[in-house]
């Protein structure tokens, strides 16, 4: 199992991988986070987080959570870690770029994530039928 310690280097490292501009007015920078996050709005405890972007009083930030990963993808190698970790950094960092550029709406990724919640609560759905 990959340590916090490893999760926080290849975060860095996917992180060198992306433009500078992308970090613009991401005052609060990315940070990785110990914890677990179960989805406030799951059925049941299945549906982790693996990031969020936050755009409060507190500034803009993105939060990693080593412990969503690691209770979902604890078991595999390194390199698929590596390749989710940068998935959802790109993710994350897509949300502060729509949101800097005023964008809430259709075709946004808020549309996207809300259509994966769709997805998720019809397959709950039809197994309790």
């Amino acid at each position: 199992m990959m340590t916090f310690e490893e999760f926080v280097q290849i975060t860095e490292e996917e992180l060198a991988e992306l433009p500078d501009y992308v970090h613009d007015e991401l005052n609060g920078g990315v940070l990785a986070d110990p914890n677990v996050y179960l989805h406030p709005g799951r059925l049941a405890d299945d549906l982790y987080i693996f990031g969020t972007y936050s755009n409060d009083a507190m500034g803009k930030t993105i939060v990693l959570y080593y412990g969503s990963f690691m209770a979902t993808m604890g078991h595999c190698s390194d390199e698929t870690i590596r390749a989710q970790i940068r998935e959802t950094l790109r993710h994350e960092f897509r949300h502060h770029l729509e949101t800097r550029a005023g964008m809430f709406g259709a075709g946004t990724l808020i549309e996207e994530d809300a259509e994966h919640m769709r997805k998720y609560y019809m397959q709950h759905a039809r197994r309790n039928e």
